[in-house]
């Protein structure tokens, strides 16, 4: 298991270039059918614009891309790139362009959809997603606070306690990483705490 980069939100941004205006999205997608509503959400937004070029990458599945009319491999490919290069997966990408009647020749319109791509990635920012577990227990509330600092200091990242008779306390942190932590609460609770560990899966740290 690998750790990989996904974008955080959905986000846009804009490029006009020699009067042609280009509005790029990204959108964090988890399935092919997603990624494609997506696509056909943006074509009927824009559906008066002259090209709407797209790309999506998902995890374990598939990889796609679109020019949409422009001259082949100067759109959906290089749009592509900019996602390969920087890592990022489950992504969907949409570039609309308005013709503003200038050409921009291939060179060009390479930098105007990468250009327009980067800044909409840049603005969902990026999450690292890797292998975490779940961990849990219930602890007697004189030993609350220092189960929940030894937790923070190990790296794990408390969801909030429920509090009845007892605290319960929810944690996420890297796979694999737990060991120290589980032999300090066993101290700590006297070997009375049971700590519950879930199989590694792929979540956000």
């Amino acid at each position: 298991m690998s750790e990989y980069l996904i974008p955080t939100r959905e986000a846009q941004a804009t490029l006009v270039e020699k009067r042609s205006e280009f509005i790029g999205h990204v959108w964090p997608v988890d399935t092919e059918e997603e990624a494609r509503a997506r696509i056909e959400w943006a074509k009927k937004k824009y559906h008066d614009a002259r090209h709407n070029c797209w790309c999506y990458i998902v995890k374990d599945g598939a990889v796609r891309y679109s020019d949409d009319g422009e001259p082949q491999g100067t759109a959906g490919q290089p749009m592509l790139g900019v996602f390969q290069k920087e890592g990022v997966t489950n992504v969907c990408c949409v570039v609309t362009r308005y013709f503003g009647g200038i050409l921009l020749g291939a060179g060009g319109l390479v930098r105007a959809y990468t250009t327009a791509a980067s800044r909409a990635l840049e603005a969902a920012d990026q999450v690292t997603v890797q292998p975490v577990v779940r961990l849990s227990m219930t602890v007697e509330y004189p030993l609350y606070e220092r189960t929940a600092l030894l937790v923070e200091a190990a790296g794990g990242k408390l969801a909030d306690p429920v509090f009845t008779d007892r605290v319960a306390l929810q944690w996420q942190m890297r796979a694999g990483t737990q060991a120290p932590l589980l032999d300090q609460l066993r101290e700590l609770t006297r070997g009375q705490g049971r700590v519950e560990v879930s199989q590694p899966f792929y979540g956000p740290i």
